[in-house]
């Protein structure tokens, strides 16, 4: 262990990727770069993590920004729910922390949106606790070092992944030992073609030894995303368009959209509209007229949105599944914070003249 731990850091300390969240100790900017990394590509985060910390730098300024901001300086990076997590773990800090990031993993854990491995990550990188890190890349990693041929989603043998994670991690600079597995998982132990020439710990690897490194880890094939069908409309009343937002929690919670919703089995979707607006808004509409549908894909659904342009002269909104409404010149719905499935139907439905200049 204490060989593969010194390959390890060698390798990465000579080859690392140049990355500005590594040239800083400060577990703030640390914790925000670890959100923002989940499920998003590093070349694609460094620019907002860039600006996210230069519109809020610290724990204080995010805990009291409005919730707009925080998700418009997200707005692109998807899985909002981090950005929602992030703020309410600062206004915990905020309050019970004096602006303090916590430095040890169980306090950590009980904070929004801070699981075992971004507690191990926080803890480890800022603050030098020996505690291990678990993602994709570390799974890999692990699993063909160690020859593990054994379905990685079981409890068990994530939880044999943890142990042996957690002894690497014990040991000189557990931070740059658990940021040496991703690196390497992301760089040259990669799913497709491996380069096990390139590997600092090849010698000791089980899978190269058997040859089936590209086989592991060994995975329980996922189910096919399931087909959902749903309907929105711009609806305008006297040359404004409405607007309405989702509620904090669930998927895309805290956004701006358009008015709709899910049709049902077998139902049409024009008549899925009227019923939609009049269910979600209290809106009657007096025309609509199609403008096609986009598909989008959710990571267990494949979404097909049917798209209208829609006219009412209802002056009373009733909300039913949204948290707020507004009534806003159709190219202003670009300036509120809003997903991407929102903009692919906004670029249909308002006209690329009307776009806003930024």
């Amino acid at each position: 262990m204490k060989l593969v731990r010194k390959r390890l850091l060698d390798w990465y300390r000579a080859n690392k990727r140049a990355m500005p969240w590594r040239e800083t100790r400060d577990p703030y900017a640390i914790w925000i770069s670890e959100a923002m990394l989940q499920q998003t590509r590093v070349e694609t985060v460094i620019p907002y993590w860039q600006r996210f910390l230069s519109r809020f730098p610290d724990v204080h300024a995010l805990a009291t920004a409005d919730l707009d901001d925080v998700l418009g300086a997200w707005a692109g990076l998807g899985y909002y729910s981090r950005a929602r997590n992030l703020q309410a773990a600062a206004r915990l800090i905020d309050e019970r922390h004096g602006g303090r990031i916590p430095d040890d993993i169980d306090t950590l854990q009980t904070l929004p949106g801070i699981g075992r491995y971004t507690a191990g990550a926080l803890a480890s990188i800022a603050f030098d606790r020996p505690e291990p890190v678990l993602d994709g890349n570390v799974k890999r990693v692990l699993a063909r070092l160690l020859g593990i041929r054994e379905d990685i989603g079981q409890p068990e043998v994530v939880e044999r992944l943890w142990k042996e994670a957690g002894a690497l991690a014990h040991g000189p600079d557990p931070g740059d030992l658990n940021q040496a597995l991703m690196e390497l998982g992301a760089t040259i132990c990669t799913p497709r073609s491996p380069r096990c020439d390139d590997c600092p710990v090849s010698r000791g690897c089980d899978a190269r030894a058997v040859g089936d490194a590209e086989s592991l880890p060994l995975k329980a094939r996922k189910k096919p995303a399931r087909r959902v069908e749903a309907v929105a409309a711009l609806v305008i009343r006297r040359g404004k368009a409405l607007a309405v937002r989702r509620p904090s929690g669930g998927l895309l919670g805290g956004l701006w959209d358009l008015p709709g919703g899910p049709l049902a089995t077998g139902e049409a979707p024009r008549a899925g509209l009227r019923r939609a607006l009049l269910e979600c808004a209290g809106l009657e509409i007096s025309r609509a007229s199609a403008v096609g549908s986009i598909e989008h894909v959710f990571t267990h659904r494949r979404l097909t949105l049917h798209l209208y342009r829609a006219s009412t002269s209802t002056d009373r909104i009733r909300l039913d599944g949204f948290a707020g409404h507004k009534w806003v010149a159709p190219r202003a719905i670009y300036e509120l914070p809003h997903a991407s499935l929102t903009a692919k139907a906004l670029e249909r439905l308002v006209p690329s003249g009307s776009r806003p200049s930024n």
